[in-house]
């Protein structure tokens, strides 16, 4: 499960960015997430290089993981950056990132959101509903710019995942259907708008997607939507989205596609649509979690071992659904291993459970390690996406440390909560 600049070093340790585990536990303390900065500028570039096209675009879906930093490295990379809450657009803001290249998405925004996108003048919103149509139109009469527009489709393709992260179906709180009537009155209303520049539209079937068939169904039906509108309207787009959604293999018993493979697909079946229906728009693909998924691993020190006879060995590690609450939501399954004994054969099999008072607190269920002392480096593999980005204070338990490691460095780029930090809203009665 080693990817990118992990390996395991001469003294048997876990490595990352050339940078010993053990290492970096003692200097930042742990639970510590660590990003492998190379892994994920490879993927990046992966991306861009392999969907070039048309003027085509690559958004990081922020969602994923988000700080300043990251959203520096976006920037660096040259993709653009998908938002979805006014608190995910003010980190970018805050770190610089051109907003010209920034993607407005979210199916509730509020008023205040949408004054400060309207204010910093972001590159495109996303509208997901009538709804927010209305009320971006009334805020847009008092602005200065004339702002960039998609509308958010919901194709009515099922993608093959937890039914938490499906987003393309008919029933869904995502996108106009695109069978009502609200998607054809919007659409009508923008292609004569003058005050918002209507470029075109937006689709994201889910997430967590290791079969591309749902892909291809999409642009299908996204082109079919196209051809209507041409008829209808005489109206063309000069921007279609499919959002993003692939999945990566988190253990081994499963299994993923490569960038590759996705951006060829989608290209494909887009230039087969494009020539059917004579319509040439540029294509964006928004993705997060095959990103920074596998670039992410979380570091935790284990404490009480618990050992029940002829029923299970569990292993308490001091993080846990306040770090990662995937495997609670989503029933998430991960890979781990004793950072510091990467070498030696595995003896039983223990349970792996977070500290929090919740017996759904659990990060692993049976898994193979060697014979797990207290106060060891446990690596949890594959932390990148959603973990800090869903991470909480339940219990009120500090969020964790993050650091970016690379070429034998480690920079510390989310410090560690302290319990001030915790209490530092909190008001007294007196």
């Amino acid at each position: 499960m080693l990817a990118g600049t992990s390996r395991v070093n001469s003294t048997g340790h876990l490595e990352i960015g050339n940078c010993d585990t053990l290492n970096l536990v003692r200097e930042f303390g742990t639970p510590l997430i660590c990003y492998d900065e190379a892994l994920i500028r490879a993927n990046c570039r992966t991306y861009i290089n392999s969907f070039k096209r048309r003027e085509n675009r690559v958004a990081y879906a922020g969602k994923a993981f988000l700080s300043i930093a990251m959203c520096q490295i976006i920037d660096e990379e040259g993709l653009y950056l998908d938002v979805v809450s006014g608190g995910e657009l003010y980190t970018a803001l805050k770190a610089g990132f051109p907003v010209e290249r920034i993607y407005f998405h979210g199916n509730n925004k509020t008023a205040d959101e949408l004054q400060q996108a309207l204010y910093a003048q972001v590159g495109c919103f996303v509208i997901d509903n009538r709804h927010e149509y209305e009320l971006l139109r009334q805020l847009v009469l008092t602005a200065k710019y004339r702002p960039v527009i998609l509308l958010r489709v919901a194709l009515g393709v099922d993608a093959a995942t937890h039914k938490y992260i499906q987003t393309g179906q008919h029933d869904s709180k995502f996108g106009f259907a695109i069978n009502s009537g609200e998607l054809d009155r919007t659409v009508e209303d923008l292609t004569k708008d003058t005050v918002m520049n209507f470029l075109g539209f937006h689709s994201h079937i889910g997430s967590q997607i290791t079969t591309l068939g749902g892909f291809r169904q999409a642009v299908g039906i996204m082109f079919d939507l196209v051809n209507d509108y041409k008829l209808k309207y005489q109206w063309v787009p000069s921007e279609l989205s499919l959002g993003g959604g692939l999945g990566i293999a988190y253990t081994l018993s499963e299994e993923a596609n490569t960038i590759e493979e996705l951006t060829s697909l989608v290209l494909t079946a887009a230039e087969e649509q494009m020539e059917r229906v004579q319509v040439y728009p540029r294509l964006v693909l928004e993705p997060g979690r095959s990103i920074v998924g596998q670039a992410g691993t979380t570091l935790y020190t284990t404490g009480a071992i618990k050992q029940i006879a002829g029923v299970r060995n569990y292993v308490a590690v001091d993080g846990g659904m306040t770090d990662n609450p995937r495997p609670a939501l989503y029933q998430a399954q991960y890979q781990c291993a004793l950072a510091g004994r990467m070498l030696e054969q595995n003896e039983e099999t223990y349970s792996i459970a977070g500290k929090c008072c919740e017996s759904g607190d659990m990060l692993i269920w049976n898994h193979e390690l060697p014979r797990v002392q207290c106060d060891e480096v446990l690596a949890v593999f594959y932390t990148g996406a959603y973990n800090y980005s869903m991470a909480s204070n339940y219990n009120r338990i500090p969020r964790p440390a993050v650091v970016l490691v690379k070429d034998g460095n480690a920079r510390l780029i989310i410090q560690r909560e302290s319990y001030e930090d915790i209490i530092k809203l909190d008001k007294s009665l007196s």
